[in-house]
């Protein structure tokens, strides 16, 4: 049975989606829990892993940054599928707690929930660790007296004994996030899916430089479903791009525009082709 490297522990919103995943797919995956996002990258480029689900962008608080930047860096990674799932956060404590002292969790879900947070516990404490699940364990592992309450999973609050203080505390109740899932490069079809994923470092000291790309796009119609940009890690200023296209462009459209672009880049490579499920609970 292949393996399929998640964020650790139990309880995670990585562990949701692989769940929802192995269950709409021809051969589920064993899931390995991992320290942190990089460590799934890394094991998968290694090979200790066969594939990786990891998370790369909220609907409210943006981009992954690991993510992306691993991905960048790497030569031997590749997006076999993107999941689009929607986010469940609860505030869940220890029974018995009564007054809420401080809240832990991610930084992404304290971001997500800082207006209820605001609202109901503008005096608490919040503090960030490595995950949700870990934020349910450290819950559990408080005093009463501490008053410690965790933003986490439901699934991550059960495992550990946690009571659900309110349920669903997320800003937006369509706050979803995306997660990819990542294999070696030899081990998917770089041109067969619903979207194409590329990344490129362009001349951005000439004025107009993105402009010219973006133009070959468009001129094409390329359909452009995502633009992110990130240091190039080489000098302050320079920087490299994310683009996510759609494959039903116009016959041999699309391979042209990517042409085109890798011309007016220093350089381009394209992290395959991948099929986009929209994960419903």
């Amino acid at each position: 049975m292949k393996r399929m490297g998640i964020l650790g522990p139990r309880g995670t919103h990585s562990e949701a989606a692989a769940f929802w995943l192995n269950g709409h797919v021809e051969e589920p995956m064993e899931l390995i829990e991992c320290p942190d996002i990089f460590d799934v990258l890394h094991w998968v480029e290694g090979g200790v892993l066969d594939a990786g689900l990891v998370p790369v962008e909220n609907s409210l608080e943006g981009s992954i940054n690991i993510t992306l930047d691993t991905l960048a860096r790497s030569e031997r990674l590749t997006v076999s599928r993107e999941v689009i799932r929607r986010v469940h956060n609860q505030l869940m404590a220890r029974d018995g707690v009564v007054e809420i002292k401080k809240i832990i969790s991610h930084a992404q879900p304290i971001s997500q929930c800082r207006r209820y947070i605001r609202e109901h516990y503008p005096t608490a404490k919040l503090e960030t660790v490595q995950s949700t699940a870990r934020a349910a364990e450290i819950a559990a592992s408080s005093t009463i007296e501490e008053g410690i309450a965790a933003i986490c999973t439901a699934r991550a609050g059960e495992l550990n004994h946690l009571t659900t203080i309110a349920a669903e505390i997320q800003d937006n109740v369509f706050n979803s996030t995306r997660f990819f899932e990542v294999v070696k490069r030899q081990d998917v079809d770089p041109t067969v899916g619903d979207k194409v994923l590329i990344i490129c470092q362009i001349h951005g000291e000439r004025p107009g430089a993105l402009c010219e790309v973006l133009e070959e796009f468009a001129s094409r119609n390329v359909n452009m479903t995502r633009i992110e940009s990130r240091p190039a890690r080489t000098k302050l200023g320079e920087y490299i791009f994310f683009f996510d296209l759609d494959t039903n462009a116009p016959c041999g459209m699309l391979e042209e525009a990517i042409a085109a672009v890798k011309k007016k880049s220093i350089w381009l490579k394209r992290l395959g082709a991948f099929p986009v499920l929209k994960a419903v609970d």
